[in-house]
């Protein structure tokens, strides 16, 4: 519900929809946002991954992994509205400081074919695939801590090179932002 809070801004008829499908209403997002914001700002609150485990539950898979010469953790839970993808939260082994929290692709489920701009469908891929499908891609600042922007270069649907600015919240597309003919921009 904290995800879909975020996702409301800019999918307001996909959020209602996955409200429908979850058999809630805008209150019980309200509330799920009122009592996430309280957990964040308590004083006896609890570390960051203290806190998803307990809203949660146990994760599904806990990943080694190493960042540079950092050793973290990632820890994954599955998302009933998006069953193809990963709630995962990244941070200090033993479930310390949190680094980093989005949605990502599921180990077994194959990504979607990300060629064109017509490709790029809200809710259908995540800010990790759309980097790697449009090497390079230039991240930019979100307007929240959720929120990521990236800006690249893909082809339409007829080869045409487009300059192309998408926005992410919890590492989930919502929406192209700019999308411009990019000239300078060799074709596909």
């Amino acid at each position: 519900m904290v995800l879909l809070r975020r996702m409301a801004d800019f999918q307001p008829d996909r959020v209602e929809a996955a409200l429908r499908e979850l058999g809630a209403a805008r209150a019980d997002l309200r509330d799920a946002h009122r009592r996430w914001q309280a957990m964040l700002r308590s004083p006896r609150g609890r570390g960051a991954a203290a806190r998803y485990r307990s809203v949660l539950g146990p994760p599904e898979a806990v990943v080694p992994r190493r960042v540079g010469d950092l050793d973290c953790e990632a820890l994954t839970w599955r998302m009933p509205l998006w069953p193809d993808l990963r709630f995962e939260v990244m941070c200090a082994r033993g479930g310390g400081h949190v680094w980093n929290e989005w949605l990502v692709r599921a180990p077994d489920a194959p990504a979607p074919p990300l060629r064109t701009v017509e490709d790029l469908v809200p809710w259908s891929c995540t800010v990790d695939e759309v980097a790697r499908a449009h090497a390079p891609a230039r991240p930019l600042e979100g307007s929240a801590p959720t929120r990521w922007g990236l800006e690249f270069h893909a082809p339409d649907a007829e080869g045409r090179r487009h300059r192309v600015v998408a926005e992410f919240t919890w590492g989930l597309l919502q929406r192209l932002l700019d999308v411009r003919p990019s000239p300078d921009a060799p074709e596909a």
